[in-house]
């Protein structure tokens, strides 16, 4: 008997061992990117990749002719064509990375499919997942304890959210790009000595509660968040969202509304944050969004064309500012679009290959990753799983795929055994 014990004490401090080897290991070898800030676009709806970024034949929805609704055109990478209402990218796509080739199955529902790519991982009973923007500022840590490190500018929904990793990694959220988060804005009838009584107050209930129930962390949750939104309803942050205190011209070129989100987010990682994810036609330019079922599809140029010229000022000016190579542009959608046509001349769902876009970022920029078949629906070379994007993601802004959070007692690495796209570390 104590042979046995021996051996299964050995055995297990073996297996210990190794498993710390291994996470030694891969720690070693993840590529080790420089960015230091992340903004991520966000196609909500799903963007046809055949009517953008992967171009094909051009077809007719009048007469069913599979292909793409618009022509192509050339751009600064050679042999790379995109959609000829993506023109400014164009004209600097060699800051991009072109991502032909994401796929993932069995999410053919938008909500599933947004939970899926913002959180790697599918929904589950037991455990709801981060979201990559929690888990990068949770890896990274803020870069300025004034300033909230993860900001969503668009509407607030669970698949953007913390999970597991609790509040403190969560979301500020806003939809105004002239005024900020209007929760941290104090009425104007409550002046400072009323906030201080109202603080004290609150202080001494707290510690009572906590005095009671030393062991139950949501109280020192929502401690922690009530200090950071005093924190951030002052002038400092405030001053952030004066977008008037930018060159006339330079709005001008950032566009419209959207235009204005991406300006904002530019300033924001300029202030100290780490992640901010903006989303993209909130208020629907062309009846849809990026979902262009049947009527959707007439106007889709608008949409593209809208997303075209602010992400081109967006790149133009981080390179401006010396920011570019230290802010990793992601665009990012749930799915993409069969070649074909419905009955009323939109596109369906398409999971199998679609493009997501990568730019700046301290990547080897310039490259197309993988290839798809002649009318963009089956992947021939270089296919990339949601995993292995998160993981690309998580190497650009220097945090290791591999490494294990905790949901509880239970180890879930950053990455669901994603491998970063190699090549585009230099």
């Amino acid at each position: 008997m104590q042979n046995r014990r021996t051996f299964i004490k050995a055995t297990a401090a073996t297996g210990v061992a190794a498993s710390l080897a291994r996470n030694v290991s891969a720690a070693e070898d993840f590529p080790k990117g420089k960015a230091e800030h992340c903004i991520m676009i966000w196609l909500g709806g799903g963007a046809c990749q055949i009517d953008t970024f992967d171009p094909k034949r051009v077809g007719d929805p009048k007469t069913r002719k599979p292909g793409s609704n618009y022509a192509a055109i050339d751009t600064a990478i050679k042999g790379t064509q995109v959609s000829e209402h993506l023109s400014h990218c164009a004209k600097v796509l060699d800051r991009f990375n072109i991502v032909r080739t994401c796929n993932h199955k069995g999410f053919p529902d938008h909500a599933a499919a947004t939970n899926f790519v913002h959180t790697g991982r599918a929904t589950s009973g037991t455990i709801v997942y981060p979201s990559i923007g929690s888990l990068i500022t949770h890896s990274r840590g803020p870069i300025n304890d004034q300033i909230p490190p993860y900001i969503l500018i668009g509407y607030p929904n669970v698949s953007r959210g913390p999970g597991y990793l609790g509040p403190k990694s969560g979301y500020v959220y806003l939809t105004d790009t002239e005024s900020g988060p209007s929760s941290f804005t104090r009425d104007s009838s409550v002046n400072s000595t009323r906030q201080a009584r109202r603080e004290k107050l609150l202080a001494d209930l707290k510690k009572g509660y906590v005095g009671r129930n030393k062991q139950h962390q949501a109280i020192q949750d929502y401690d922690q968040a009530i200090e950071e939104a005093l924190r951030l309803s002052g002038p400092d942050f405030k001053r952030v969202f004066a977008l008037n205190e930018e060159p006339d011209d330079l709005r001008s070129s950032y566009g419209s509304e959207f235009g204005q989100r991406c300006l904002l987010a530019r300033r924001l990682c300029q202030a100290g944050v780490r992640f901010v994810e903006v989303s993209h036609n909130m208020n629907f330019v062309n009846g849809s969004g990026w979902d262009t079922h049947r009527q959707g599809q007439l106007k889709q140029h608008l949409l593209i064309q809208d997303l075209d010229k602010s992400l081109a000022t967006l790149v133009t000016d981080l390179e401006q500012h010396k920011m570019l190579d230290k802010t990793l542009i992601v665009v990012a959608t749930e799915f993409g679009r069969p070649a074909g046509w419905d009955g009323g001349g939109g596109r369906n769902h398409h999971m199998a290959a679609f493009s997501m876009v990568l730019a700046g970022g301290g990547l080897k920029n310039g490259l197309t990753i993988g290839q798809t078949d002649e009318l963009g629906m089956k992947i021939l070379n270089e296919p990339v799983s949601i995993p292995d994007f998160h993981a690309t993601i998580a190497c650009a802004m220097g945090v290791d795929p591999s490494e294990e959070l905790y949901a509880g007692e239970r180890p879930i690495p950053i990455a669901d055994r994603g491998k970063p796209i190699q090549r585009l570390f230099a």
